[in-house]
């Protein structure tokens, strides 16, 4: 399960409703409980892909490490990443499950038409073979 306040909410939403027709991207911080994934802070990266940025997010390594020292100064974890899908559906593809990391959550937001359309959130299996959906819980603060 992952729980989002409304803070962290609106924020990924505006920003992928902002960089529309390109996907956004960017950082979840917060804390793991057993199965539970806590996202209390969000933080907007640059989508560094070279030429596919409608279709293709890439993260730089500068961004990581500055997402592990914000994370190591706030005492929270980095939890995972987020970014959108422009006129796509909120589901992960291939070049998504390439990417990703075990462990991390993944929060997908589809933008159709410039207008928010669906949020789903996953998990890398640990063999890397598939994603597993995750239930997302709005803890309204």
């Amino acid at each position: 399960m992952l729980t989002l306040n409304n803070d962290t909410s609106k924020s990924m939403q505006e920003h992928a409703l902002a960089t529309f027709p390109e996907e956004c991207c960017g950082f979840l911080f917060g804390s793991f409980e057993d199965d539970k994934v806590s996202v209390e802070d969000v933080n907007v990266v640059e989508n560094n892909h070279p030429d596919q940025k409608a279709r293709r997010f890439l993260i730089s390594p500068e961004d990581y490490m500055k997402a592990e020292k914000y994370a190591d100064e706030s005492g929270l974890t980095l939890v995972g990443v987020y970014h959108s899908h422009p006129n796509h559906p909120a589901l992960p593809s291939e070049t998504d499950r390439l990417a990703a990391m075990p462990g991390f959550t993944y929060i997908i937001h589809s933008i159709i038409d410039g207008e928010p359309a669906d949020v789903t959130a996953w998990e890398l299996e640990e063999d890397r073979s598939k994603f597993r959906a995750v239930e997302i819980v709005n803890n309204e603060e």
